[in-house]
């Protein structure tokens, strides 16, 4: 019988590859249980990773096993209830006996749990989403080096020596050296052969001496010496960022209560996360108004209460006037505006000439979300009509309605599922 036996110790990165493999099999259980972790937790919390419960079932593996085939004989213990013949009832309540899971009683736990690190939760958070545009990226200024190979250098540490090199290096010097010490014993052996042809038996011993001479030199030849050793070099190269700037605008005038404001701050948060991802450095710009305009910090765009009516351009005006003052070069703009639709006179087609005219040349993506409320059903409001017709005569302005919030984060998808622009 041959038996193999394996004592390689286990690599550094196995149980990463091993993490990988599982993520990449069983990436669909692992989707759908990040979904249900977005539907269950605080927006707050959404960057943090956790655990996925995957059903047992889901992750079972099919088996060989032997059938039972031929005569087999068993001997059974005897019983003071029973006798041959008699019928066995079923157990109430569905149990069984032999499971640990204690099926019918209580809550049953899901048989494996995995958890998931910050990292791996936000890449399946946002997997099959993208930017749109983002081929025209602009970079901002020199911010972040990168290390880079820069060829090679005579001084080190030795954790950078370059082996191959050092060998290259050292050889090349001892053939350059032995060179010449191989010419002269070339022809001090011809000298030694006439010498001893001739019957010159001091001069052919002489010549013999320089022969042992050379060739111990030749021998003495060390292998490797201080100048040839070659370190790895590497330099400082520094590269752009990739930058941009976030734009919220909300509506805060008293036709948007908290729910509405609620929803608009998730929608802001997914947004923001996502620009996190793709970007080396993210800006943040807090626009509120009612019936004017003003940049406040986000605690104040959230929670600070203003009356008024409603007035949309005032909102775009600011908006365009803070990016040409302070993005107006190598910052890539988004923008992301929150309203229930509420604008009455000539403000909605004003506002939506502005958009059009101003704003959307200058910015990447242009994301609107009306907040309606769940009675009203699919009602088109003023703004939502002057705005349609502007995303129809553009590719950078996106539109969607939400009610509740768990219509949020498949607004977020299909505003930015990739393939969808």
């Amino acid at each position: 019988m041959l038996q193999l036996i394996d004592r390689r110790p286990s690599s550094r990165g196995k149980s990463a590859v091993n993490r990988e493999r599982f993520l990449r099999r069983y990436k669909s259980h692992i989707q759908a249980a990040v979904q249900r972790m977005v539907g269950e937790r605080k927006l707050a919390d959404m960057e943090r990773g956790g655990e996925v419960r995957v059903p047992k079932k889901d992750i079972s593996e099919p088996s060989f096993g032997f059938g039972h085939g031929g005569d087999r004989e068993f001997v059974l213990p005897g019983n003071r209830e029973y006798v041959s013949g008699d019928r066995i009832p079923r157990p109430q309540g569905g149990g069984g006996g032999g499971s640990s899971n204690h099926a019918g009683e209580g809550e049953s736990e899901d048989a494996f749990v995995f958890s998931l690190s910050r990292d791996e939760f936000m890449q399946i958070f946002f997997n099959d989403l993208e930017l749109p545009h983002l081929a025209r990226t602009e970079f901002g200024r020199v911010e972040q080096r990168t290390s880079i190979r820069a060829g090679f250098t005579k001084s080190g540490v030795p954790a950078n020596l370059a082996i191959v090199r050092t060998l290259r290096q050292s050889l090349a010097r001892r053939i350059a050296l032995g060179g010449s010490l191989a010419r002269e014993l070339e022809m001090l052996e011809a000298e030694f052969a006439v010498a001893v042809a001739v019957g010159e038996s001091q001069r052919a011993a002489e010549i013999h001496a320089q022969l042992e001479r050379l060739l111990r030199r030749r021998g003495d030849l060390p292998f490797i010496e201080e100048p040839d050793l070659r370190y790895r070099n590497r330099a400082w190269r520094p590269e752009p960022i990739a930058r941009a700037v976030m734009f919220c605008l909300m509506d805060v005038s008293a036709s948007m209560d908290e729910d509405k404001k609620d929803l608009a701050k998730r929608f802001f948060t997914l947004l923001y996360l996502f620009l996190t991802r793709k970007y080396g450095e993210v800006d943040l710009v807090f626009i509120r108004h009612t019936d004017d305009a003003e940049e406040v910090d986000e605690e104040t765009f959230f929670h600070d209460t203003r009356s008024g009516g409603t007035v949309v351009f005032s909102a775009l005006d600011l908006a365009e006037k803070i990016r040409a003052e302070r993005y107006a070069r190598g910052w890539n703009v988004y923008v992301a505006q929150a309203s229930d639709g509420d604008a009455f006179g000539a403000d909605p087609a004003r506002s939506a000439r502005f958009l059009r005219e101003k704003l959307l040349p200058a910015t990447r993506y242009y994301a609107y979300l009306e907040l309606a409320a769940p009675q009203l059903g699919d009602h088109s409001s003023a703004l939502w009509a002057e705005y349609e017709r502007v995303a129809e005569a553009t590719d950078n302005l996106a539109m969607k309605r939400a009610s509740q919030r768990d219509e949020i984060y498949p607004v977020f998808r299909e505003l930015f599922r990739k393939g969808a622009q």
